[in-house]
């Protein structure tokens, strides 16, 4: 099967360094990612882009990049670059996405998105002729959210997910949407359920890191974030994932990295892994 692959950028995410980086001392941290005056951090919101057999398929982390911009308050307002851009300067619309893959439904919202959710006003869900493909396990906890992280689910796209009629949710297999040449591994310490695909290409496998390798700071094991679940259980899970890309010759995916978007990986004599041919745009990548 033939693919092209690609990187497409949204709107930038601003958090709270503290929480990022979780027990990591800011004086530390501060030095990878410069906090503003409020202790938060820019980091990236990437989306792959996946071309195959005449279909577009969207990879996403969290659901917050899913939903429409909010139109702009006043004339003189400038509209914030989005998703919809970067997608239409590789020449696809909207209407052209058949298939948009969540690895989780997490959404930290933008400031204003959060105020128009707020009063009622919540922006529909981007790409109206896709399939929205979600793990079994993460929908069951996205529905019972426990109480740990029920603030990063939004109600209002777990029920417009629902009632679109064209969600599907997937087990650790590949759906049959997506063809030959997909897996999934399951990853439990983020949030229960999250979904990270491996992709088959010709120079090895591409795996999309989701938020159990956010960026490359978090290739150092015992790095983790106040947002985990189960810090434990993601250390030995991001071991397994980064022992089996150093196996494979695979390349890592990350999609909140601000300034690389691929990298393969290595391991040193000290049992650390380290990131080499970095690029900051994935432009294309083909099979």
């Amino acid at each position: 099967m033939y693919r092209k692959l690609f990187s497409v950028t949204g709107r930038p995410r601003q958090l709270d360094g503290g929480a990022l980086f979780g027990t990591t001392p800011r004086r530390t941290w501060s030095e990878w990612l410069s906090p503003d005056s409020d202790n938060q951090v820019e980091m990236a919101s990437r989306v792959l882009l996946v071309q195959q057999d005449g279909m577009n398929i969207l990879v996403m982390a969290g659901a917050e990049a899913l939903l429409a911009p909010l139109p702009p308050s006043c004339r003189c307002q400038r509209p914030a670059h989005g998703l919809l851009d970067s997608l239409a300067r590789l020449g696809v619309a909207e209407g052209q996405i058949h298939a948009v893959v969540l690895t989780h439904l997490h959404a930290m919202l933008a400031p204003d998105v959060r105020r128009a959710v707020s009063d009622g006003d919540s922006p529909r869900l981007l790409f109206p002729a896709a399939r929205y493909l979600v793990g079994r396990q993460h929908w069951i906890r996205a529905n019972q959210p426990h109480p740990r992280d029920r603030t990063l689910f939004v109600a209002q796209i777990i029920s417009q997910l629902q009632s679109s009629g064209r969600l599907r949710l997937l087990d650790e297999h590949a759906d049959d949407l997506l063809g030959d040449g997909w897996r999934f591994h399951l990853s439990d310490g983020y949030t229960p359920g999250q979904l990270l695909p491996e992709i088959r290409m010709p120079g090895g496998p591409l795996i999309f890191a989701g938020d159990l390798v956010p960026a490359m700071q978090w290739l150092t094991l015992d790095l983790t974030t106040a947002f985990d679940r189960n810090p434990e259980c993601l250390i030995d899970e991001k071991e397994r994932l980064l022992d089996h890309l150093v196996a494979i010759g695979g390349r890592l995916f990350l999609p909140r990295d601000p300034s690389v978007a691929l990298i393969k990986v290595s391991r040193d004599r000290q049992s650390r892994y380290q990131p080499f041919d970095q690029q900051a745009v994935l432009h294309r990548l083909d099979s």
